[in-house]
């Protein structure tokens, strides 16, 4: 009677102990699909708009900053070129990543109209985003691109104060009403680095 009373308990035990196992694991499946789900899905209208228009506003920068290579220009104003592409460079690749990832199209940019045409400055603006703050048109692109050196330095130095300008903007509304953690946080830095450099050039102008 005992004994019987032992094994029958035990394997109780051991079914119970088999039952929560299953359960525990069922449980962990649901988790991790669910932070899959939440990882791919936590962003708003905003966020893709953040993204979007900042690799084109991004790319305009870029293209600017391409216009100082090969020019004998002031050496702080150089670093200043190279600090902007060091980071945009990266950043929109992070900012394509995030639109493939939410299943929305990568924007073209200026510099695919730049690369197509062996750098032509004619269209280069092609209307892309220009309803956004501190975009250049294909005008003031042209009339930097043909600015002698003399001229040059300081009408770039207006140019990317004013475009900086318009990026702190964008990103701004993007701490505000985005909800992707990710973007929200590449706003907060671009604020930050932008605002800095806008006082860099702003000294630079002034010197």
């Amino acid at each position: 009677m005992h004994t019987k009373h032992r094994i029958t308990h035990r394997t109780s035990g051991t079914l119970a102990a088999l039952t929560l196992a299953l359960a525990l694991t069922a449980c962990g499946g649901d988790d991790s699909t669910g932070a899959a789900s939440t990882s791919s899905s936590d962003h708003n209208d905003t966020d893709v708009a953040f993204a979007s228009d900042m690799i084109q506003h991004h790319a305009q920068a870029l293209t600017m900053v391409d216009l100082t290579v090969e020019r004998d220009l002031d050496p702080a104003l150089q670093q200043v070129a190279e600090g902007i592409r060091d980071a945009q460079g990266p950043e929109i690749e992070t900012m394509s990543n995030w639109l493939e990832q939410w299943g929305e199209e990568v924007p073209p940019t200026v510099r695919d109209h730049s690369n197509a045409e062996g750098h032509d400055m004619g269209d280069m603006a092609d209307d892309t985003g220009m309803d956004m703050p501190g975009m250049m048109s294909d005008e003031d692109l042209e009339e930097l691109a043909d600015a002698p050196d003399a001229d040059f330095e300081d009408l770039w130095l207006e140019m990317m104060i004013e475009h900086h300008e318009g990026a702190v903007s964008m990103a701004e509304t993007e701490q505000e009403d985005g909800e992707h953690e990710p973007a929200v946080s590449l706003a907060e830095e671009i604020v930050a680095t932008q605002t800095e450099e806008i006082a860099t050039m702003q000294g630079l102008l002034d010197s």
